[in-house]
């Protein structure tokens, strides 16, 4: 006798209908797996609004200015955040605004010299993470 052949007879070999079953559960499983990450795949390619900062000035110790380039799909309201950062990497202004689809001239300011500004992204309602 084989020691296969002995723990079978000892434990019983599984049946194929549950063999059967736990391969239909994987299955099941594995898609939708698949379907729950080809939606969130799809869903955060494409965005309802994308920002991006094209340029920044600063006006004098108390004004800043930004030019920012917003992409919106068609009837989206959306909010940005602009912040000014001092050289010690505080920020000393911030202003939200409501971009137009292309390109927006923002003006912040700010309690005391900036030296650079950062968007801090855009976002609109279903889409809680900035862009």
């Amino acid at each position: 006798m084989s020691s296969h052949t002995d723990l079978a007879e000892r434990y019983g070999a599984p049946s194929a209908t549950r063999r059967r079953l736990l391969l239909g559960v994987v299955v099941a499983v594995v898609a939708a797996a698949s379907a729950w990450l080809a939606w969130a795949t799809l869903f955060h390619a494409t965005p309802a609004v994308q920002s991006e900062l094209v340029t920044f000035g600063i006006v004098d110790d108390h004004a800043a200015t930004a030019r920012v380039t917003v992409e919106l799909e068609d009837g989206v309201v959306a909010s940005c955040v602009l912040s000014a950062l001092a050289e010690d990497h505080t920020t000393v202004g911030e202003v939200a605004f409501e971009p137009v689809d292309g390109s927006n001239d923002v003006s912040i300011r700010t309690e005391r010299r900036a030296t650079s500004v950062t968007l801090e992204g855009c976002t609109a309602e279903g889409q809680p993470r900035p862009r």
